[in-house]
C-alpha cells in the first residue's frame, strides 16, 4: 500500500501523463499555424478559392488544438509548486527564464495575432490579415524555442553557479542558458518532427475526403502539399536529428548506450546498431537480434572506428562521481522507444514517396488499402513523435537536472501519496473529457470539410471572397 501512495512515483505519474497529454497538442499548433498561413499566402498570391477554402478548414482544425493546448498547457505549470516544489526552489532561476519569457513573450504574441486573424476578416486589408497568421506562426516557433531551451537546461546544465549559502542553481547568463548545444540541436529536429505530424494531418483529412470522391478541388492539391511537406520534413527531421545524436552522446553518454542497451564499451564494428533484439532487460542473454555494424560508432561519433561506452562502464563511473545509486533509465522504454521513433519516422517518408508516385500527373490511385495508409499517417507520425519525447525524458532518469538534482529529490516534501492520487485521478477524468471533446469537434470539421464560400459583392476583385468568421 506504501508502494501505491508513494508520492515520488505518483508525481512523476502525473507530470507525465499531463505531459504527454499535452504534448498531443504542440505539434499540431506549430506545424498547423505554419500550414494555413501558407494556404492563405498561396490565395492572396493566386486569387484560387480552393486556397481559401483549405485557409479555412484547415484554420478551424488548427483553431479547435489551440484552445485545447492553451488549457493543458496551464495545468503544467502548476505541476511545479505543486508536486515539485523541491525542484522549482532549487533551479528555479534558471529554468525559470525562458519560461517567463516563453509565457511574456511567444505565447502574449501567438494569442494577441490568433485573435486578428480571426476577427479580422474583411476589417483588416488583406495583407495585413496574411501578416496576422505568420506573425502568430512565428510566435509558436519561439515559444517552442523557448521551452526546449527550459528543457535543455535539465538534460545539459549550463550558464549557473551554485549558491552555497542559499543551496540553489542561480542563472548566471540568459545567452549562455538560451545557447545550449542541446537547445540549439534539438530545436530544429523538434520543429521539423512538428511538421511531419501536421503534414500527417494533411494527409489523413485528404485521403478520407478523396477516398469517398468529396471535394475533388479542395482535397487534391492539399493530399499533394501534405505528401511533399512530409517528405521535406521528414529529409530535415533525419539530417538534423544526427546532429542531436552528437549532443546527446555529448551531454549524456548514458542516453545513447541505453538507446542500444549497450552494457559493455564497444569500437568500431562491435558497435553496431541492433535494429531488432529479443533477450533479457539486463542484457546477459541474447536471444535473437538483426545488428548493422558499424552504425552506432557512425551515430555517436561520426566514425567508423570510434567508441561507444557501455552501461556497465558509465554507471561505475557515475556512482564514484555522485555516491551509491542506480544511474541507468529503463532499458526497454529507452530501447524500444527510439526504434518506434525511428521506424516510424522512416515509414512516413515512404509513404509519402510512394503516395507521390502514386499520385503523379492526376492519377488517383483505386485501391482501397492505399487510401487507408494514407488516412492512418496523422496518428502514426503523433505516435513516432510522442515516443520520441518519452525517450528523451525517460532517456534522462534518475536526474531531473543531469548531474545535479536527482527525481527523487525534487518531489514536494509536504504532499502526501493521497493528494496527488486524488488531483491524478481528477486531472484523468478532466481530461478524458477533454480528450472526447476536442475529437468529436475535429472530427465533425472533418467530416463537414471545406465550406463553400461567397462570392464576391458587386464592384469587389474578382480575387475577393466573402471569408466566414470563425
Amino acid at each position: 500500500m506504501e508502494s501505491f501512495l508513494d508520492p515520488l512515483i505518483l508525481a512523476r505519474w502525473q507530470f507525465g501523463l499531463t505531459t504527454l497529454y499535452h504534448f498531443l497538442f504542440v505539434p499540431l499548433t506549430i506545424g498547423m499555424a505554419t500550414i494555413v498561413a501558407i494556404f492563405q499566402t498561396a490565395w492572396v498570391r493566386t486569387g484560387k478559392t480552393h486556397y481559401l477554402q483549405l485557409t479555412h478548414f484547415y484554420g478551424k482544425i488548427f483553431l479547435i488544438n489551440f484552445a485545447m493546448g492553451v488549457v493543458t498547457g496551464i495545468v503544467q505549470e502548476f505541476q511545479f509548486g505543486m508536486n515539485w516544489s523541491d525542484y522549482s526552489r532549487f533551479v528555479g532561476d534558471v529554468f525559470g527564464a525562458p519560461l517567463a519569457l516563453e509565457a511574456l513573450l511567444a505565447f502574449f504574441l501567438e494569442a494577441t495575432f490568433i485573435g486578428l486573424w480571426i476577427f479580422g476578416w474583411d476589417r483588416l486589408p488583406q495583407k495585413l490579415h496574411l501578416a496576422c497568421i505568420w506573425i502568430t506562426a512565428v510566435g509558436t516557433v519561439l515559444s517552442a524555442y523557448f521551452i526546449i531551451a527550459a528543457n535543455a537546461f535539465m538534460q545539459n546544465p549550463v550558464a549557473y553557479t551554485i549558491n552555497e549559502e542559499k543551496g540553489r542553481a542561480e542563472l548566471t547568463s540568459l545567452g549562455e542558458l538560451l545557447a545550449n548545444p542541446v537547445a540549439l540541436a534539438a530545436f530544429p529536429h523538434t520543429i521539423f518532427a512538428c511538421f511531419m505530424v501536421s503534414a500527417g494531418l494533411v494527409i489523413s483529412v485528404a485521403a478520407w475526403h478523396l477516398a469517398r470522391g468529396r471535394n475533388l478541388e479542395t482535397m487534391r492539391p492539399a493530399l499533394k502539399f501534405g505528401m511533399w511537406l512530409m517528405l521535406i520534413a521528414g529529409a530535415g527531421t533525419t539530417i538534423v536529428g544526427d546532429q542531436l545524436s552528437l549532443a546527446m552522446v555529448d551531454a549524456q553518454p548514458m542516453k545513447m548506450a541505453a538507446a542500444e542497451a549497450l552494457y559493455t564499451t564497444a569500437t568500431g564494428a562491435d558497435a553496431s546498431f541492433s535494429i531488432f533484439t529479443l533477450g533479457t532487460p539486463d542484457g546477459v542473454h541474447e536471444l535473437f537480434s538483426i545488428r548493422v555494424p558499424y552504425l552506432l560508432s557512425l551515430l555517436s561519433t561520426h566514425s567508423f572506428d570510434g567508441t561507444v561506452e557501455g552501461i556497465n562502464d558509465l554507471q561505475a563511473h557515475y556512482a564514484a562521481l555522485y555516491g551509491p545509486g542506480d544511474y541507468a533509465p529503463m532499458i526497454w522504454v529507452t530501447y524500444w522507444s527510439f526504434r518506434w521513433m525511428i521506424g516510424l519516422g522512416m515509414l512516413h517518408i515512404l509513404v509519402a514517396v510512394v503516395g507521390l508516385w502514386l499520385t503523379r500527373k492526376g492519377r488517383m490511385p483505386q485501391n482501397r488499402w492505399v487510401w487507408k495508409a494514407a488516412i492512418w499517417s496523422f496518428p502514426a507520425s503523433l505516435l513516432a513523435m510522442s515516443v520520441g519525447w518519452i525517450f528523451t525524458e525517460m532517456g534522462r532518469q534518475p536526474w531531473l537536472v543531469f548531474g545535479l538534482l536527482k527525481t527523487e529529490a525534487g518531489v514536494s516534501p509536504g504532499v502526501s501519496g493521497l493528494s496527488v492520487l486524488i488531483s491524478l485521478l481528477a486531472f484523468t477524468l478532466v481530461y478524458g473529457s477533454l480528450a472526447v471533446v476536442e475529437f468529436r469537434l475535429i472530427l465533425r470539421a472533418v467530416r463537414k470539410g471545406p465550406e463553400p464560400l461567397e462570392p464576391a459583392a458587386e464592384g469587389e476583385p474578382a480575387s475577393v471572397v466573402r471569408a466566414t468568421v470563425y
